[in-house]
């Protein structure tokens, strides 16, 4: 991810539990050799997404934060633009120690977690003005030549503009 901001819109996205490795650089690069082990681990794998931070940016979007170098286990807001601390760890925490925090932290996190409906989830954000403004543009370059597309329709047939889910007239 590019920063917290993002890791935390995508992991509410997703529905997934974010944890963040924050701390200096030198003692983070460390950690991220051997925090393989538990991010491959078949009880942690596709479940969380990891990120890691030097900065202290984005401390004021997490609730319930203490100050220091950690491994923070982070509960993702509705709409990603904030989040609240499940777990805090030290950096030095053995890896069996981490994945016992995961697995408890993400059965917390299942039982109490309303599936998302799309259609619902973003009319909602909609009415509240919420919106995150990404580096990526939003939209799809249909036609290759570089620049966002931003009118409906495909370059190979299908739909060509017009308003979504009404029929052109015929031609």
């Amino acid at each position: 991810f590019h920063s917290v901001r993002q890791a935390l819109n995508v992991a509410s996205a997703d529905q997934r539990i974010l944890v963040i490795v924050s701390g200096p650089k030198e003692q983070t690069d460390e950690l991220r050799s051997s925090l393989q082990n538990v991010t491959n681990d078949e009880r942690i794998v596709g479940r969380f997404h990891f990120d890691f931070d030097e900065t202290e940016d984005w401390h004021k979007q997490i609730k319930n934060l203490k100050a220091g170098s950690s491994i923070v286990v982070v509960r993702p807001g509705e709409f990603g633009m904030d989040g609240t601390v499940m777990k805090q760890l030290p950096l030095a925490a053995e890896g069996s120690e981490i994945i016992k925090t995961l697995r408890v932290a993400n059965l917390e996190f299942a039982k109490t977690t309303k599936k998302k409906v799309y259609s619902s989830h973003v009319s909602k954000g909609t009415k509240l003005g919420i919106y995150f403004d990404s580096v990526v543009p939003y939209g799809e370059d249909r036609d290759g030549d570089g620049k966002i597309d931003h009118r409906g329709g495909s370059p190979r047939g299908g739909r060509r503009g017009g308003a979504p889910g009404r029929r052109s007239s015929p031609r």
